[in-house]
């Protein structure tokens, strides 16, 4: 399980069990520290600074989106938060209950919904940012702001890079052809024959 052995510790099980097979070390380490990299974050910023406002990770970026945004249509804050739209509503449930976000028709077409922050929401995105900010400092703070600044634009163009040309890759992949429906990872249940009537 990631988070149970240290990164170096982790590289070199990989180094080992894949031995000689044709691989290409450096990227497979990018897009490996990359996931942790992120989930050790996430973890920190959740255990501390969010935990003081009672918000988990997808709370805040919802909240983020639409404090920096403004108010928008669910599907444009379910897009930008990278989560799907049940997702999104079950957070924007629990957000409007505590009274941070309001949902409103929108003017023009009354199937779609638009999310904003109320007066508290604001004010806690305002009280909060600069906390998280603080955390964020700490996570890179053996980083100068040259590495910061290299850091971030590796990243940027990893983005960049599946945003521009990941459908076309996609779609090489599987010889044009649609991809199969995402699984949970369990596999479906045999359906015994029913007798006919």
């Amino acid at each position: 399980m990631p988070g149970q052995r240290s990164i170096t510790e982790t590289e070199k099980l990989v180094a080992a069990k894949l031995g000689d097979t044709p691989i290409q070390h450096e990227q497979m380490a990018v897009v490996a520290n990359i996931y942790r990299a992120a989930s050790a974050v996430r973890q920190h910023l959740e255990n501390s600074v969010l935990r003081e406002s009672d918000l988990t990770w997808t709370a805040f970026v919802v909240l983020w989106v639409i404090w920096i945004w403004g108010e928008s249509e669910t599907r444009h804050v379910a897009e930008e938060a990278g989560i799907s739209k049940g997702t999104l509503t079950g957070v924007a449930r629990t957000l409007e209950s505590r009274g941070l976000v309001r949902r409103s028709a929108h003017p023009t077409d009354g199937r779609l919904v638009l999310l904003g922050l109320t007066d508290e929401g604001e004010q806690l995105m305002r009280r909060l940012f600069p906390k998280f900010n603080s955390e964020e400092a700490f996570v890179a703070s053996d980083l100068s702001d040259e590495e910061c600044r290299r850091v971030a634009d590796g990243l940027r163009q990893i983005v960049m890079q599946v945003e521009e040309k990941g459908e076309e890759r996609r779609m090489g992949l599987f010889d044009g052809a649609s991809p199969p429906p995402r699984r949970s990872g369990r596999r479906a249940k045999e359906r015994p024959d029913t007798p006919e009537a």
